[in-house]
């Protein structure tokens, strides 16, 4: 008999970081490391025309304005011009493990580590001994979301969880991840980083059959697809939906006896595997995740690959289709942590080398190199250290302007900026600036950070990007604006450089980046700097927050989210 999904609850106030004071006494499963079967394409199998139903739980916690303070959502104020609108935004980042007595807390530990690639809403599901699915979702940080009692009702030895950003939809509530299904052959979970370009597609033939949705991200077609697929055993059904899907998609899912991991064909977002020292298997998008529960990395999850981990240890199986892989070069540039491995390379390296490269290629007579904190700090100590130049701490980055920051009203709006970044006046009156970013998206918060430094004393700004201009929209799970938003899409770098007031601007080289990739510049994706997609787009973006948004690297307020609360 199918296990029936349930979907707890809870209203009371939320906690700090919780505490393992009961862990439990149940002994993990054994997986003993054993190698890797060679992946081998498999033939794309038929699916049922006839929906059959899917129950989706998204969401078990729900704050009203009445709630509690902190997490009042009736005082927001939008503005579609807010500065966290001017970088991309990372969409989500997702955990897996399987085989460890307390899965739930080091799924919380690890949702904590890729934090930064998500802070409107966390979730986690696991897999209880009676071998029911149970979740908690909510809106806010994991620590907000999370806390003892919570993780005392998530038992089990496997779990999968999920932070995102925000999303479109007319309730962002119903969009927190992971979702959690009750369909004909059981019950299944799904946390998904990516973005969908055939999603309406896909979501027309399914509504057209009979199917039912009860969300308004693309990841429940992942789900229904799954429901209606004829194909066994379990992890061919995944296999068969995802041989329909189109666009980036690294997800983990759950049932109520086996962990999956899943990329695609291009390989668009990342996704690793580790394993800790009792032998559990440990899913996560960053390295950083694995760090800090103390897992050994492995490997990466291939393009096109599923893994398939069950009490018998680690399966290995292709999706049909395998491309040439197109990973994001923006998880080097500005999404991952410095201390994270991705797609093979270390992110520290990169960002180290991109400043490099610019003080060779751009160099300016400057005193003093500063960052905008903290995506260019990295970039910033390489051009200082080419360029034999100082680097100090020009903006000092305020740690508690959050999410829950209220503006007083639209005439002091560029009050925003400064409660964010603090100039030293010591390090920048009378001297010669150069200030390394990782990006210029729209530019209003570049003006906003060189007239900030003028006002400190700075004599000359000389802003540096260490990245390309970006000139096209990407649809592979970073929101980005509209290539009509966007300023390089516009204008000349000199024109861009009058624009923000900076004395000079420069951009790291396309071409020059290409070249330090080596062998390997092949297999990422420029999308966002060329308008060469390797997936072309079927129809207009759909999702906010299932893909990764561009902010200004300082956490912002919630008007990006598009009347997603509600009130």
């Amino acid at each position: 008999m199918a296990a029936t999904t349930t979907t707890t609850t809870f209203s009371s106030s939320l906690s700090l970081i919780p505490k393992s004071n009961n862990p439990s006494t149940t002994k993990p499963l054994s997986l003993l490391p054993k190698p890797f079967l060679k992946p081998s394409p498999l033939s794309l199998l038929s699916s049922s025309s006839t929906s059959s139903p899917l129950l989706v739980h998204g969401v078990s916690q729900y704050f009203s304005s009445e709630s509690s303070g902190e997490h009042s959502l009736a005082s927001f104020d939008y503005n579609e011009e807010d500065d966290d609108d001017e970088k991309p935004r990372e969409e989500c980042g997702v955990v897996g493990i399987f085989g460890d007595p307390e899965a739930s807390r080091l799924c919380y530990l690890a949702l904590h580590a890729l934090q930064h690639r998500g802070q409107e809403g966390a979730g986690i599901v696991t897999v209880s001994n009676e071998k029911v699915l149970q979740t908690i979702t909510g809106v806010g940080l994991v620590s907000e979301v999370f806390n003892e009692s919570k993780l005392d009702q998530l038992p089990g030895e496997f779990a999968i969880g999920h932070v995102r950003y925000s999303t479109a939809g007319a309730s962002m509530l119903k969009n927190v991840q992971p979702f959690v299904a009750g369909y004909r052959f059981g019950s299944i979970g799904v946390a998904h980083n990516g973005n969908l370009v055939n999603y309406k597609q896909l979501r027309a033939m399914l509504e057209e059959n009979g199917s039912i949705f009860n969300t308004s991200s693309d990841t429940e077609v992942v789900l229904h697809l799954i429901a209606i697929s004829k194909a066994r055993p379990f992890f061919m059904r995944i296999i068969d939906a995802c041989e329909k899907l189109q666009g980036a998609y690294s997800m983990v899912f759950v049932t109520e006896d086996k962990l999956v991991a899943v990329r695609d064909p291009h390989g668009f977002r990342p996704l690793v595997m580790g394993r800790r020292s009792n032998g559990a298997v440990v899913f996560a998008s960053e390295t950083c995740a694995l760090d800090l529960i103390e897992a050994t990395y492995e490997r990466e999850v291939y393009p096109g690959e599923v893994l398939v981990v069950d009490k018998d240890g680690v399966k290995s199986q292709c999706l049909m289709s395998r491309n040439e892989p197109k990973q994001c070069i923006f998880e080097h540039i500005y999404f991952s942590l410095p201390n994270s491995i991705v797609f093979g390379r270390s992110v520290y390296e990169s960002r180290h080398v991109f400043g490099e490269i610019l003080a060779t290629e751009s160099p300016v007579e400057c005193d003093v190199v500063i960052a905008v904190p903290d995506s260019g700090v990295v970039a910033a100590l390489g051009y200082a250290a080419k360029s034999g130049v100082a680097f100090q701490q020009g903006l000092i980055r305020s740690h508690y302007v959050g999410r829950t920051f209220i503006e007083p009203s639209q005439k002091i709006r560029d009050f925003g900026v400064k409660l964010k970044l603090s100039p030293v006046r010591g390090v920048l009156e009378g001297k010669r600036v150069v200030v390394v970013d990782d990006s210029i998206v729209r530019g209003t918060t570049s003006s906003k950070i060189v007239r900030l430094l003028r006002e400190a004393g700075a004599k000359e700004v000389h802003m540096r990007i260490a990245s390309p201009p970006i000139v096209a929209s990407c649809y592979y799970g970073v929101d980005t604006p509209s290539s009509e938003e966007l300023i390089s899409n516009r204008m000349s770098v000199q024109e861009i450089s009058d624009f923000i007031g900076s004395d000079s601007l420069a951009f790291l080289s396309f071409d020059t980046l290409k070249k330090h990739l080596g062998e390997d510049s092949k297999s990422f994706c420029y999308a966002c700097f060329t308008g060469d997609y390797p997936v072309k787009p079927q129809e207009v973006k759909v999702k906010r927050g299932g893909g990764d948004f561009i902010d200004d690297g300082l956490v912002g307020s919630f008007d990006n989210i598009e009347a997603g609360w509600v009130r």
